[in-house]
This record gives structure tokens, C-alpha cells and sequence, in this order.
């Protein structure tokens, strides 16, 4: 009789959280002491408020008034840190940009805005690379004459000039 070889351990699967599941409670904690009940507000600030209003401001805290009894609540201020010489051109699209955050929060949550004029916390986005040189693109364009379609080949063109570039 043949004994059979012991069942080789095979550990539980491990999956890897993502960091945002195990700070999650961490960042909500440090919006709410600023006022936000969500953090959305300051992620998703470039599509609330629009691009152009986005690169030149952010969102600070939002301050709620004491609520007093037998009233109805009074809307929030919502407090928005903004680079120097944009501040009078957000102060003049200021309805706008509270129609587009009410909107977003699904009811009037904000009645007015606060302007902090101050260098922005996030750093502007890298400038897209510059254009390939055009002998460069037109030396790579005659290498494909294989490529019937003319898009595609001058698209290749920029890219392989582009490669070679780097």
C-alpha cells in the first residue's frame, strides 16, 4: 500500500486594502472638523466649481451658524482660499459657483461665499510636452510608407519622433 503525501497548506487568499479604505475614517474626521460632512466637496472641486474657477481657488472649511430655536437653519458660508488677482474675478461669478455647489449638494446648503486671498496648497499640473520637431516627424513619416491611411501615419510620425526625442 502507497501512502499518499500529506495536503500541502494553501494559505486564505490576502487581498490588499486600498490606502483610501484604511485612512478613510482618518480624512473624514479632518474634513468634518472643517466643516465639510463629505469630503467630495474638496475632491471633486474642478468639476463642482468648473475648471478655470478650480485652478485659481479651493475650498477651505465651511461654517455653519449656530442654529437657534424655532428657527429655521441659515445657510452655510463656504470659506475658499484663492490666488490674488483671481479673487475679484470669483467675487464677480460668485452666484454661479454657489448655484453649482448647491446643485451638487442637492439642496441649499451654502448661502454665501468668504474669499482668503493666498498661495493655493496644490501644485499646478505639469505642461504637456512640446510638439515633436517637424524633421524629426518627417524623417519617422518616411519610414512608413507601408501605412496607406494618412491620419494614422502622421500620428505615427509624432510619435516616433517623439520616442526618439526622449
Amino acid at each position: 500500500m502507497v501512502a499518499k503525501p500529506p495536503p500541502i497548506f494553501k494559505p486564505g487568499a490576502m487581498f490588499a486594502k486600498p490606502l483610501s479604505v484604511l485612512l478613510g475614517d482618518v480624512f473624514n474626521d479632518a474634513y468634518a472638523r472643517q466643516g465639510f460632512a463629505a469630503r467630495e466637496l474638496v475632491t471633486r472641486w474642478a468639476e463642482i466649481a468648473g475648471a478655470e474657477v478650480a485652478a485659481h481657488s479651493e475650498p477651505l472649511k465651511i461654517q455653519w451658524p449656530r442654529p437657534v430655536e424655532g428657527q429655521q437653519q441659515e445657510p452655510a458660508t463656504l470659506v475658499l482660499r484663492v490666488e490674488g488677482p483671481m479673487a475679484l474675478e470669483i467675487q464677480h461669478a460668485s452666484d454661479a459657483i454657489l448655484q453649482r455647489v448647491n446643485r451638487f449638494f442637492g439642496w441649499s446648503a451654502v448661502g454665501r461665499l468668504a474669499l482668503r486671498q493666498a498661495p493655493l496648497s496644490h501644485r499646478p499640473g505639469k505642461k504637456p510636452p512640446a510638439a515633436p520637431d517637424p524633421a524629426a516627424v518627417a524623417k519617422v513619416a518616411a519610414t512608413l510608407d507601408c501605412v496607406e491611411d494618412q491620419e494614422l501615419r502622421a500620428a505615427l510620425a509624432r510619435l516616433g519622433a517623439s520616442i526618439k526625442r526622449n
